[in-house]
């Protein structure tokens, strides 16, 4: 039967040795600062509380003022913005006048609390009278009635500002005597703590050092191994704990480690410059081909809808040349925003919804347009403009021109944890060769300068693939010449964050 060998204090683990006496000296320090922090939050909140009525009556100075501008800014404007921000600011209002004295006392600060908050109560009817007159249209009664609020507003700011001074002068005093005993409280603190850390600093030391000194014949011996000298062993321990162990896997492990620590050395540089050549090099190319497809925007065709926005603007009335340069601003703004941003679907659908608008316009609301949207799907990250050249293709070539009567519809679903995208019309139709060769990039964008966007199907294509690193995302379907013809895309459902 083995012999049980008797627990050494150098055969505890070092966590315990450690845990042990650092438990100690913090011991120690927790409890002096427990009693100094006890003492100083003492003194903290007594200090708080003396100016937290100053506070409070500066918070309820700036609650008055946001009343009076929001009721003013109603009466200008009329806006249901306005009347709500009004509405919020004469809530907060009555809130922070229920904190004031409503009894009658002796105390002329607590007789001057009473006072503005009765004021305050007529002030707020007041005002209340006021806004009810102007939504009524009543402009001489809300004429006489903002003038008595104004005059209550200013007599109220003075009543406020003359307790704030009250209050202060009482509290200066109370301030003072506590100042001076913060003061005393921190030399006795600071004498505590310097007293406190020099004992646990020897108690440390001592208890420590015990712990430390095989270490540092570690380290000595560590020391010469890293300056490559690969002859030196530490002395031989029967140790127990972790410095023990270290010791003979140590001794162990020296005789190989110089050839070890060379090939790894040199794999490793290795590895390195190649995986950041490779890295370098794609991510340049990825730059590159997507700053390229995605710079080319034909500006013709902004200039010819403004020249369309300026012949409605003389045959209609100012209103509706107002929605078609809005929907043309939005339109371009965000072509110009997203060249090289990610976008939304909702973002992409709106950008659609915006070029079929001003396209209607142009050509005298040719262009028969309806949409299907999963709303749950709106969010979803996707490359910018990839949406509205699909639709652009759908009308210069499958309705433009066509004997019956032209339809595009835009359908956006999730399936599963794929979204689908769905650009379908009613027009010519194409041949299977013709899918294929606009799917392998040979067909390049045909329409005149003046009529499009210049973002072909091919940029579409390639934007697709460089985004989500996956081919075969973009199909098109079509039963042969006059048809009809459907873009499908299929993508990752991507939402933000992911």
């Amino acid at each position: 039967m083995r012999k049980r060998r008797r627990l050494r204090w150098r055969d505890l683990p070092l966590a315990v040795k450690v845990l042990f006496q650092v438990s100690m000296v913090a011991l120690v320090l927790f409890s002096t600062n427990i009693l100094m922090y006890w003492q100083m939050n003492n003194m903290m909140r007594s200090l708080d509380s003396v100016y937290a009525s100053n506070v409070n009556l500066t918070e309820l100075a700036e609650s008055l003022e946001a009343v009076q501008t929001d009721m003013y800014n109603y009466l200008t404007v009329k806006t249901s913005d306005s009347l709500e921000s009004y509405y919020r600011s004469e809530e907060k209002y009555r809130n922070l006048l229920e904190q004031l004295n409503e009894q009658v006392m002796e105390n002329p600060v607590k007789l001057l609390e009473k006072n503005i908050r009765k004021m305050s109560e007529t002030y707020l009817d007041y005002t209340a009278e006021t806004v009810l007159a102007k939504r009524g249209r009543n402009v001489e009664k809300y004429k006489g009635y903002y003038a008595d609020t104004l005059q209550m507003y200013r007599y109220l700011n003075s009543y406020i500002s003359d307790l704030n001074v009250q209050q202060f002068k009482n509290n200066s005093s109370s301030y003072q005597a506590l100042q001076s005993a913060i003061q005393y409280m921190e030399v006795v603190s600071t004498v505590m703590l310097v007293l406190m850390m020099g004992v646990c600093i020897l108690m440390l030391f001592y208890m420590v050092k015990g712990v430390v000194a095989p270490l540092t014949g570690m380290a000595a011996t560590a020391n010469l191994v890293g300056q490559a000298n690969f002859n030196v062993k530490m002395p031989p321990t029967d140790a127990e704990d972790e410095v023990g162990v270290v010791t003979r896997a140590f001794n162990t492990m020296v005789s190989s480690l110089e050839e070890y620590m060379k090939l790894t050395k040199e794999n490793m540089e290795k590895e390195q410059e190649m995986m950041e050549r490779e890295l370098l090099m794609e991510t340049h190319l990825k730059e590159a081909q997507l700053k390229y497809l995605q710079s080319q925007i034909n500006p013709h065709f902004l200039f010819n809808s403004l020249n369309a926005g300026a012949q409605l603007a003389m045959m209609e009335d100012a209103e509706k040349t107002c929605i078609f340069v809005e929907r043309m601003a939005d339109f371009f703004r965000y072509n110009v925003k997203k060249g090289s941003e990610d976008a939304t679907l909702m973002e992409e659908v709106e950008a659609v919804e915006n070029y079929v608008y001003i396209l209607n316009v142009r050509f005298a609301g040719e262009i028969h347009y309806t949409d299907e949207v999963d709303e749950s799907v709106l969010d979803c990250k996707v490359p910018s403009m990839i949406l509205q050249p699909l639709v652009e293709n759908a009308v210069n070539h499958g309705i433009r021109n066509i004997e019956w009567e032209g339809t595009i519809r835009l359908r956006v679903k999730r399936d599963g944890d794929v979204i689908r995208i769905s650009v379908k019309d009613n027009g010519k139709g194409m041949s299977a060769d013709r899918i294929e060769q606009v799917l392998n990039g040979e067909v390049q964008s045909e329409e005149s300068p003046g009529d499009s966007t210049g973002i072909g199907m091919h940029n579409v294509i390639s934007r697709l693939e460089l985004y989500y690193k996956q081919k075969n995302l973009l199909m098109i379907r079509s039963e042969g010449e006059n048809q009809g013809t459907e873009v499908i895309i299929t993508i990752p459902d991507m939402q933000p964050g992911e």
